[in-house]
């Protein structure tokens, strides 16, 4: 007994069969230009606007009042920056010693303060992690604040500038009362360093107003006169070049 073979679809088998591949390649045909196509209007867009992707979305975010960030691993405001290492410093007088790539400039911008009858003089230099650990919480807790309270006045240990050996906090010789106050910007040697302390690679890193949120610390400079030293801020630098593009 012959066993019943199951019924074609009659439609299907009509159909010769090169014209049932023609119509497969045809489906991958179609499938093949949307994909092309929408390559093509990616790169387009890509290639026109891309350029200008950044800016449009540092005008978003301004006008939604929110600051771009250029890097997320700040801790409460602070950059982190490795300690420099005891081969590299160069002691100015005892107790306070700088970068060896500081040192020389820093002598250069006294001496030519000096000659136009300003007297600088430098309060603190390089400092340890663990001089900094010190500082930090010793003071945190001595003035009953937070973390958050501290880190506007002094670097969690591990993100102070100090620790580079490129940062230098001055005073006026002549006005002591001043040192480590607002009122230091109404000495005379803050005027002058104003005026002159870029000549000598000097910049003022905690400006009234800046991105990081740190207290204004009028004392407070950064060496910048090397490839090293600039590498050290790279980050802190590209925020400050950020807003100076923003502003213009």
């Amino acid at each position: 007994m012959t066993r019943a073979q199951p019924a074609r679809n009659k439609n299907f088998d009509e159909i010769p069969l090169a014209q049932r591949s023609k119509a497969v390649r045809t489906n991958d045909l179609i499938t093949r230009k949307i994909v092309f196509t929408t390559f093509l209007l990616v790169g387009t867009f890509t290639l026109f606007f891309g350029t200008n992707l950044l800016s449009i979305r540092d005008y978003f975010y301004k006008q939604i009042g929110l600051e771009r960030q250029i890097d997320d691993d700040r801790l409460l405001g602070h950059y982190p920056y490795p300690e420099a290492i005891s081969e590299d410093l160069r002691t100015i007088y005892p107790g306070l010693q700088v970068h060896k790539d500081t040192y020389t400039a820093l002598l250069n911008m006294r001496a030519a303060a000096e000659r136009d009858g300003i007297y600088l003089i430098f309060l603190s230099g390089y400092r340890s992690i663990d001089l900094q650990k010190e500082i930090f919480y010793d003071n945190k807790s001595l003035r009953n604040q937070v973390a958050v309270e501290r880190a506007r006045v002094s670097a969690p240990p591990g993100y102070s500038e100090h620790s580079t050996g490129y940062a230098i906090d001055i005073g006026d010789a002549t006005m002591r009362y001043t040192d480590f106050e607002v009122e230091f910007e109404q000495t005379p040697a803050f005027r002058w360093l104003q005026e002159n302390a870029a000549r000598y690679h000097f910049i003022l890193s905690f400006p009234k107003g800046n991105s990081q949120k740190v207290s204004y610390e009028p004392w407070h400079w950064r060496f910048e006169g090397t490839v090293e030293a600039l590498e050290q801020f790279k980050k802190a630098n590209q925020q400050l070049f950020s807003e100076i593009s923003n502003i213009d």
